[in-house]
C-alpha cells in the first residue's frame, strides 16, 4: 500500500459487495469509502483497515474479523481458502519450490507439494503475474489458497529464516555442542546472543522460534525426539500430541544444548537424565516459566520442555472448573487450622495448577506458607519454596523437617511418594500445621488405601486425614463449530453407570474450524471427585476396608464422583462424549 488510491481501489469491491450481500448495512458502506478516499498514505493493510471498524456481521452476529474478510476475498475471487497450520506445513520440502526474494516479492508462501501440483498460500489473490512463469520453471500444476495476509508475511520470515537456521546449523555442528554462557541472567531473554558465535546464532534463532511458537499454539510441553537420521518436535496442545518440526539429528543435538545452557544445566553430561528451568518473556511481554528435562535414549537426549504459564493460576476456583458446591466443600477443607488434604490424578491432570491456585489464595500477610517440591514448577514471591536436591541429602521427608523449624502454618509437599515422606507429612499434621500434597490415584477413595500400602499407620491417618480431591482436565468442545447429536442410549449408560443420571435430549460432537485448528476442541477444564473425610469413613480406616467400601460410603454421604462430574459437563454441551468415555476412571461395582 502506497497511496490513498490504492487502498480506496481495494477496499472499494470488497465494500460494494458486503453491502450487496446485506453482510453490512448501507451507511457502514458509504462511511467507509468516504474514509478511504480520504485516508493518507498508508502502510496498513486493507483488511486490516477494514477490520478496524468493528463491523458486525448482519447475519450471524459475529465481529467481521480479517479471517472472514479474507474468507469471502476468496470466494470473491472463485479460489479456497486457508488458515495455514505450519504444524501441518512440511517447512524442509516447500521452502525447496522457490527462493524467499522471490516468495516475498509476489507475497505467496508455499504450503504443500507433491509430485504435480504445489500449492501457494497467497497474499493477493489478484495478482496473477507469477503464476505461468512459475508452472513453467517448476513444470508443477500451481494451485492457489488464499490466506491471511499477516499470516503470510510471518511465515514467510518464519519458514524460510528457521530454514536457513537449520542448514547453516546442520552445516556447522556435525558433532559438536555449544559453550556454555557465563553469568547468566534469572530472566533470559530470547534473541540474545551473548558471546555466542556466527554459527551459533543460527541455533539461537530455532530456539527462539521454536519457544515463541509454542507459547502462541498454547502447548503445555514441547518434546524434541531424536532419531536416527531426523529428529522430530512435537507440541501437546489440550492433551494431545502435535507434530510440528522435523529438524537433522545432529541440529537437534544442538538445539538441546542451547536448551540445556538457558536451564543452567551440565552441557557436557548427556549419559543420565538432568532437570532445570527456563525463566522466559512471551511476545507480548509475559513472564513464562519452562521446566527442563532431559534423558539419554538410543540416538541422543531426548529434551520435554513443560510451559507453565502464570495465567493458568487463577484468582477464582470456579474459573478452574469448580461448581459451587465443589468450591463451599474445598474451602472447609482447605481454611481447617491443621489436618492433610490431597490432591490425587494422574500426571497431567491438573493437581499443581489446583494447589497452586489454592496456596496463593492461602498466602497472606499473616500466614506463613512454606512448600518443599521436586521440581519447583512455578516460583511465586508469596510462598516460600525449597527444592528437594538428594545429591546433598535433602529429600522430601528432611525438608519437611526443616519446614517444620520455620514456624509454618501451612506446608505443601510436592508429592508424598514413600513411607518417610509421608510419615514426616502426618507429623507435620500432628503438630498442628495444615499440609497439602499430590498423590498419583486415579480417585479418591484409593488415596486412603494407597496411604495404609505405603506403611502409614491406620490410627496416624485417621486423626490427620482431612480430606481428598480427584482430579482430570476434560478438553472442551469449540463452541464456534461443535455440532449437536441424538444420544446413544447404551453409550450414556456405560458412562455413569452405575449411577442413575437423567439422560439429556442431545448432546454435541467436535467438528473443526479454524478457532480450534480443526480439531473440534479449544481449552480444557477441571472436573473433580471431593472426598471430606467423615467420623464413619475414619472407623473404615480402622478396619482397613478396600477401596471399594470407601467409595460406597462417601457416595452414600453424597460425594459426587468423577464420572458424573464428566458427564454432567457432557450433556451440558461443553464436552464430546469420545472424550467423557476416554477420561472416566474404572467404576466401583
Amino acid at each position: 500500500m502506497n497511496n490513498s488510491q490504492s487502498l480506496s481501489s481495494i477496499l472499494s469491491p470488497i465494500i460494494k459487495q458486503l453491502y450487496k450481500k446485506d453482510i453490512i448495512a448501507k451507511k457502514d458502506a458509504s462511511r467507509i469509502l468516504r474514509n478511504s478516499k480520504l485516508t493518507s498514505a498508508t502502510s496498513v493493510h486493507p483488511y486490516v483497515t477494514l477490520s478496524d471498524y468493528k463491523l458486525t456481521n448482519n447475519h450471524t452476529g459475529k465481529p467481521i474479523s480479517i479471517e472472514f474478510i479474507t474468507q469471502f476475498v476468496a470466494e470473491l475471487n472463485h479460489i479456497d481458502y486457508m488458515k495455514v497450520d505450519p504444524t501441518k506445513v512440511n517447512v524442509n520440502k516447500v521452502t525447496s519450490a522457490v527462493s524467499q526474494a522471490y516468495a516475498t516479492k509476489h507475497k505467496i508462501l508455499p504450503v504443500d507439494i507433491s509430485t504435480d501440483t504445489v500449492t501457494f498460500a497467497v497474499a493477493d489473490p489478484g495478482d496473477l503475474s507469477w503464476v505461468e512463469e512459475l508452472q513453467r520453471i517448476l513444470k508443477l500444476n500451481v494451485i492457489r489458497v488464499h490466506s491471511n495476509p499477516l499470516d503470510v508475511q510471518r511465515l514467510l520470515f518464519e519458514f524460510y529464516g528457521v530454514n536457513r537456521s537449520v542448514k547453516h546449523a546442520q552445516k556447522q555442528h556435525k558433532g559438536r555442542t555449544l559453550d556454555p554462557i557465563l553469568n547468566l541472567e534469572q530472566l533470559v531473554k530470547l534473541g540474545q546472543k551473548g558471546d555466542l558465535s556466527g554459527d551459533d546464532q543460527h541455533i539461537v534463532t530455532i530456539v527462539d522460534w521454536l519457544l515463541q511458537y509454542a507459547f502462541e499454539q498454547r502447548a503445555s510441553d514441547i518434546h524434541l525426539e531424536p532419531k536416527r537420521e531426523e529428529s522430530i518436535v512435537r507440541f501437546r496442545i489440550d492433551g494431545r500430541l502435535h507434530n510440528v518440526y522435523v529438524l537433522p539429528t545432529q541440529v537437534m543435538a544442538a538445539v538441546v544444548s542451547r536448551i540445556k545452557i538457558l536451564s543452567r544445566i551440565d552441557v557436557a553430561e548427556k549419559r543420565k537424565p538432568q532437570d532445570g528451568r527456563i525463566k522466559t518473556l512471551s511476545s507480548d511481554n509475559k513472564e513464562v516459566e519452562l521446566r527442563v528435562s532431559t534423558m539419554p535414549t538410543t540416538f541422543g537426549e531426548k529434551c520435554v520442555l513443560r510451559i507453565f504459564d502464570p495465567d493458568a493460576v487463577v484468582e477464582r476456583y470456579e474459573d478452574l472448573g469448580f461448581s459451587a458446591d465443589e468450591v463451599k466443600q474445598w474451602q472447609q477443607m482447605i481454611n481447617r487450622p491443621h489436618g492433610i488434604v490431597l490432591v490425587t490424578g494422574p500426571t497431567g491432570s491438573g493437581k499443581t495448577t489446583t494447589l497452586y491456585s489454592t496456596l496463593r489464595k492461602l498466602a497472606t500477610e499473616e500466614v506463613n506458607v512454606s512448600s518443599v517440591e521436586d521440581p519447583i514448577e512455578m516460583v511465586f514471591q508469596e510462598l516460600n519454596q525449597m527444592q528437594v536436591n538428594p545429591k546433598i541429602g535433602l529429600e522430601f521427608s528432611s525438608g519437611i523437617r526443616t519446614l517444620m523449624r520455620q514456624d509454618p502454618d501451612i506446608i505443601m509437599v510436592g508429592e508424598i511418594r514413600d513411607l518417610q515422606t509421608a510419615k514426616m507429612a502426618v507429623q507435620a499434621s500432628l503438630t498442628g500445621h495444615l499440609v497439602l500434597s499430590t498423590l498419583h490415584t486415579n480417585d479418591a477413595p484409593s488415596a486412603i488405601n494407597r496411604l495404609l500400602d505405603l506403611g502409614v499407620p491406620d490410627y496416624l491417618l485417621r486423626s490427620t486425614l482431612a480430606g481428598v480431591i480427584a482430579q482430570r482436565l476434560v478438553r472442551l468442545l469449540c463452541p464456534h463449530c461443535k455440532k449437536s447429536i441424538n444420544v446413544d442410549a447404551e453409550a450414556w449408560i456405560s458412562l455413569i453407570h452405575p449411577w442413575n443420571l437423567e439422560m439429556p435430549d442431545k448432546i454435541y460432537q467436535k467438528v473443526g474450524c479454524l478457532e480450534c485448528r480443526n480439531t473440534g476442541y479449544h481449552g480444557r477444564t477441571g472436573v473433580y471427585e471431593i472426598m471430606p473425610v467423615t467420623s464413619n469413613l475414619r472407623k473404615l480406616i480402622k478396619d482397613k476396608v478396600p477401596s471399594e467400601s470407601v467409595a460406597a460410603e462417601s457416595y452414600r454421604t453424597g460425594m459426587q464422583p468423577l464420572r458424573l462430574s464428566i458427564a454432567n459437563l457432557l450433556k451440558t454441551g461443553r464436552t464430546s462424549l469420545e472424550e467423557a468415555l476416554k477420561l472416566a476412571p474404572p467404576d466401583y461395582d
